[in-house]
């Protein structure tokens, strides 16, 4: 494979550079650069400008509104985005559900839910995890009863990313008690509004609301909601969840962080000598960053083996593992710059109507935070240890 951009593809990183500098809001850009938590109304603001660009679903067919782009132009806007300190779409409509709309969803459910969230009307929130079945998803217990025209709905969802904002949730649910453990579970799609669902929030570590609990205590949903066959649930769980480890790998994020570690790590400390010029932490940023471009390289390497419409089976755990991995050792690394300067941690900060001096104008708002919220990389959309059994079963055949 050529690293090398084409010419074309120069012309079109300078085509995407123009475009953030002219509309990307600077007030965005500054929270996310600060590490400031964005309001709904943020993202939703960033999400109309890329639709109204054509940008927003760079991973859709163009028959549904997507841009047509190679694998190395989706490559190159993600990096620039990052690079400009544009926020990172949500993934849970344009990127996680739709993909599964598009190719297990009827005709009908194409025409009414693509548009929506195309448009932003409809912001989604994902029900798979559970108590007792996290990396273990095939375990989950939420139940849907056939009553008629309708699937009577009961159980728990948690760890639900932005649900207090969702007005729907598409959630795995089992329908066949009696069957095996990876059978008899169906793909619902639920609007949260309906009767019987009952939204908490789970407070992080670093203060943050951004996780939720979902409870369903008979919740009607009609059975046109149900995408794909009954009881063929997990096919669809597969599909998006090879998608979403793929993008976990987060090129972009560890590309941008680590050239904010370099220059934090230039400045001089108190002993008046730059961080960098230490051989020992030089040695440590020197091999985060040739981990990170191996990633990329086989990131484009297994999209271009299936721009053609394949599903990545163990390379999407390989990179799930190696980009979480990763973005905690450029965050480690961060904390260890800063030293003390790390410790402070202000709520405050964090909120989006914050306007006062920031306390690490040139670092980021909260180091700490940062570094306790991407201790969670390398467990959600399945931890880094069952990444490595799928791997060691499908690669290894051990």
């Amino acid at each position: 494979m050529n690293i090398h951009f084409t010419p074309e593809e120069q012309a079109f990183r300078d085509e995407v550079r123009a475009f953030l500098k002219q509309q990307l809001p600077a007030d965005i850009a500054n929270n996310v650069r600060l590490g400031r938590a964005l309001s709904k109304r943020d993202h939703q603001r960033w999400q109309a400008i890329l639709n109204k660009q054509g940008w927003y679903a760079i991973n859709w067919p163009e028959e549904y509104g997507g841009t047509g782009w190679t694998v190395v132009q989706k490559h190159i806007f993600e990096e620039e985005c990052a690079a400009f300190g544009a926020p990172r779409v949500i993934s849970f409509g344009v990127n996680m559900v739709a993909p599964v709309i598009i190719r297990f969803g009827t005709e009908a459910q194409k025409a009414w839910y693509l548009p929506r969230i195309l448009s932003g009307e409809d912001w989604w929130c994902q029900g798979y995890s559970e108590p007792a079945a996290g990396s273990d998803l095939a375990g989950l217990k939420t139940r849907a009863e056939r009553e008629g025209d309708h699937y009577v709905v009961n159980g728990q969802k948690t760890w639900t990313t932005l649900g207090q904002h969702a007005n729907k949730i598409f959630c795995l649910v089992r329908t066949d008690p009696s069957a095996k453990k990876q059978e008899g579970i169906s793909f619902l799609l639920i609007d949260m509004d309906t009767p019987g669902i009952t939204v908490r929030p789970i407070i992080t570590l670093d203060g943050e609301h951004e996780v939720n609990e979902v409870f369903f205590d008979d919740v009607r949903v009609p059975v046109e909601n149900l995408v794909g066959e009954e009881n063929k649930g997990w096919t669809c769980a597969k599909y998006l969840l090879t998608h979403e480890r793929t993008g976990q790998a987060g090129i972009g994020l560890s590309k941008a962080a680590l050239t904010h570690l370099k220059a934090i790590a230039a400045q001089e400390t108190a002993g008046g000598q730059p961080l960098v010029d230490d051989p020992l932490f030089r040695a440590r940023i020197a091999e985060v960053e040739m981990r990170l471009l191996a990633v990329e390289m086989s990131t484009l390497r297994i999209l271009a083996a299936s721009r053609d419409g394949g599903v990545p089976g163990a390379e999407s755990s390989l990179l799930k593992v190696q980009g979480s991995e990763i973005r905690q050792a450029i965050s480690d690394l961060m904390r260890k710059a800063l030293g003390p300067n790390a410790l402070p941690f202000l709520e405050e900060e964090l909120n989006p109507g914050f306007d006062d001096e920031p306390l690490y104008r040139d670092y980021s708002a909260t180091p700490a935070g940062q570094y306790f919220n991407l201790r969670k990389l390398s467990i959600y959309g399945g931890s880094n240890e069952i990444q490595k059994n799928i791997i060691a079963k499908l690669v290894l055949e051990l």
